[in-house]
Formats: C-alpha cells, structure tokens, sequence
C-alpha cells in the first residue's frame, strides 16, 4: 500500500475573516459616532476669529444650548430646562469644581432675547466666567478687482 502525500499547503492569505471584523467595527462606529456629540446640535454663529476652547469639550463642563425655537438644554445630561429652574441647576453643578465657567452655545438664528435671558439667568446664578461658542469661518479666497490683470 502507498503512503498518501498531503496535499500542498496553500500560500494565500484568507482575508475573508479579517474583512468580517473590519464590518462590525465600521457599523459599531457608524452607530455609536453620533451619540458622542455633546449637547443638543444647533447652528452655530460663523465668526472670522474665533477663539478656541479646549476645555467646552470636556466630560464635567457644564453647556447651555439654545436652540432655534427658543429651547434650553443644560450637559452635562442634555435636559431640556426650564428658564427658571436654569440658576439652580447651574449652581449644583458648578458646586465643588475649581473652574466654574459656563459655555453657551447658541443656533444662529435663535431670538437674542432668549440668549440674553439665558446670560442673565447665569448671572444671577453666580457665573463669572462664560464662553460664548461659535464656528470658525471660512476663508475666503481674495476675488479679482475689475482693473487688476495678471
């Protein structure tokens, strides 16, 4: 009886695995991507020089979000608040933290009454220091003036 030669062992990579977990990651990415957002989104006012604020992104920074209809949201919790329960809130989670500024950030197309309210009401809440949030606008490239040729 003749001894059986195993077959040839096969030199190719099988990627058909690897490409099954690079799926789930993207469509766990796809999925949990937007719940990393913080706050409510709104539209943002677009200034030229915009200062940045590294610290609104922070896990215990306390946001207010007025939206376009006039809504208030408080984070860290993004709940919607009432105007007159917004001093006390703000007071309890300001409690115990070293760095007690406040940051707004404001749809671009919200009532300034509201916006001024909300500043007021921090005020009174015992805020000293606010950021006001805004996008960085875009540059724009210089146009031609009609005279100029190159």
């Amino acid at each position: 009886m003749a001894k059986q030669k195993a077959p040839a062992a096969i030199a190719d990579i099988n990627v058909t695995p690897m490409v099954d977990v690079m799926l789930v990651l993207l469509i766990i990415f796809m999925v949990i991507t937007p719940m990393l957002t913080k706050g409510v989104s709104v539209d943002m006012v677009k200034t030229k020089n915009a200062a940045a604020m590294q610290a609104a992104d922070k896990e215990d920074a306390v946001l207010v979000a007025v939206t376009r209809d006039g809504k208030v949201f408080l984070s860290p919790g993004n709940e919607l608040t009432a105007p007159d329960q917004l001093p006390n809130k703000v007071k309890d989670l300001l409690t115990n933290k070293l760095d007690k500024t406040v940051y707004i950030k404001s749809d671009s197309r919200a009532r300034y009454e509201v916006v001024s309210q909300v500043v007021d009401d921090l005020r009174a809440a015992g805020v000293d220091q606010l950021g006001l949030l805004t996008d960085q606008r875009q540059q724009e490239p210089p146009t031609a003036k009609p005279g100029d040729q190159k």
